[in-house]
């Protein structure tokens, strides 16, 4: 594979796994620049209809024979674009390697269209797509030109990509690109950010790392990959100073950064230069005062519900007004009319009645932050989950963390074990789960012993949570609680 290869080298494109929720941003990037988008995958989903709307070419047969013509007679002007997530012996990728096309990993393509700009790269095992999708909303309010690759639908921009060309070009040097740094595969190594964030260091993927301490280490490496740029001495507005790369990462995480990087801490200890103080509730908002560098700046009200949704809007304005020294009012706006991304604190249905919330969530972590926010904003109704486990490698590293945190559910309904790209292990599934799980309020179901269950006794608080295909069952639950509500009127 070469490393010299660029995308202005090739006349059209083609990607093995094109509906994955990074690929097809890539794509619909390239089909914005006027580049021939074709492409692979498994089954037809909302996401790959949409590619297929706006000009994309694509086929759910994985044999050579299915290859499209222009393709296989152009293979040095086609650029192959590979998801990790694509198995060894796909009978294309295999082809493609033995006839020695140019492959690369999404990671790399990602790369190469930043490097080409101004990149502010999110990290963390848990609030990428979130702050990432903020930080994007937050530089299209102030009208701020950018391209954004997220890592989730943005409900307020209705995609994973989205780019503005229309606005004021950005307080720095070439266009800004918001980015995921997606630490599965090491697939951020592959990147050169002028403006880190790291959000969360909680082991995962350890079926690639080994050891938390080598995952942790795989975090280290990355800032070694910052640029420098010109940026602030102190993260203060409108005071631009040539110096080093710049980090920020959350007050909870202790790591190694190399000398020319420059790290400023995020969070509600009154330590941290980008903080939140007098976090409280308000007609279901979670609000803050914003402080930075020990100074009051302004009080902010939440678009999304939640304290981690508060250190996750530290984290865009860290970015947004302390480094790129962006208006408040602006940003106050900005935050207060931030919907979130698809699958993160989304609610499904919301009365007085019932509230269903659909949530990524698939980590421990990631399930004790919504289950404890849900839990401040329903202190005295009764919390039920429907989760789905992602992996068996992660279920099976992790399972006293998940049973701990789905024991602080009133209701656990567990489904099997989604696999994804891995193979079963033995003993580890979701019955086995479900035994180490202390709250004796729990039940495995499958996607229509759970609509029956909930049709005979709806959940007044409803969490469905899952990185898996979860999703399918949200339609359906969303319109069983619209007759629910249907018939108490």
């Amino acid at each position: 594979m070469p490393t010299e290869a660029r995308i202005t080298d090739f006349e059209q494109a083609y990607f093995l796994g094109i509906g994955g929720i990074g690929m097809s941003a890539i794509a619909r990037y390239l089909l914005q620049i006027g580049m021939p988008v074709m492409g692979y995958d498994k089954t037809s989903t909302p996401l790959t209809e949409a590619l297929v709307a706006e000009g994309a070419e694509i086929l759910f047969d994985d044999t050579v024979a299915a290859l499209p013509q222009r393709v296989t007679t152009q293979l040095h002007k086609t650029l192959f674009i590979l998801t990790p997530a694509i198995p060894k012996n796909h009978p294309q990728w295999v082809w493609l390697q033995e006839q020695q096309a140019t492959i690369l990993k999404r990671s790399e393509v990602l790369g190469s269209i930043a490097r080409n700009g101004f990149s502010i790269a999110v990290a963390g095992t848990h609030g990428k797509t979130t702050t990432s999708t903020l930080i994007a909303h937050l530089l299209n309010t102030c009208n701020i030109n950018f391209t954004a690759f997220l890592g989730g639908i943005s409900s307020n921009f209705g995609s994973n990509y989205f780019r503005k060309t229309d606005g004021i070009n950005p307080p720095v040097g070439g266009e800004i690109i918001v980015l995921e740094a997606d630490e599965f595969d090491r697939s951020f190594h592959r990147l050169n950010p002028d403006l880190a964030i790291i959000t969360a260091m909680d082991p995962d993927h350890l079926d690639i790392y080994g050891t938390p301490e080598a995952f942790t280490q795989a975090f280290a490496d990355f800032t070694k990959l910052i640029r420098t740029w010109g940026g602030a001495e102190k993260p203060l507005p409108s005071t631009p100073k040539p110096h080093g790369a710049a980090l920020m990462i959350h007050e909870s995480l202790s790591l190694q950064t190399p000398d020319h990087v420059l790290t400023y801490s995020y969070g509600l200890q009154s330590t941290s230069a980008v903080q939140a103080q007098q976090v409280h509730i308000d007609q279901g908002d979670f609000c803050f005062q914003y402080k930075l560098n020990q100074h009051e700046v302004a009080e902010f009200r939440c678009g999304l519900p939640g304290h981690h949704n508060v250190q996750n809007a530290l984290a865009a304005l860290g970015v947004c007004h302390a480094f790129l020294g962006l208006p408040i009012n602006q940003l106050q706006q900005g935050i207060a009319t931030y919907k979130g991304a698809k699958r993160r604190f989304e609610y499904i249905h919301k009365t007085s009645q019932y509230v269903v919330i659909d949530d990524y969530a698939h980590h421990p972590e990631e399930l004790n932050a919504i289950i404890g926010s849900v839990k401040t904003l329903y202190p005295n109704k009764k919390i039920t989950g429907i989760f789905q486990p992602h992996l068996f490698s992660r279920t099976q590293d992790f399972a006293q963390g998940f049973a701990s945190s789905l024991s602080a559910l009133d209701q656990l309904y567990l489904m099997e074990i989604y696999p994804a790209r891995e193979l079963p292990i033995p003993g580890v599934d979701s019955t086995w789960l479900l035994s180490l799980v202390s709250n004796p309020n729990k039940a495995l179901v499958n996607p229509n012993s759970i609509l029956t269950q909930l049709s005979e006794n709806p959940a007044e608080v409803l969490l469905i949570l899952g990185a898996g295909d979860i999703d399918r069952i949200v339609q359906p639950i969303q319109t069983l609680y619209h007759e629910l509500e249907t018939r108490i009127q």
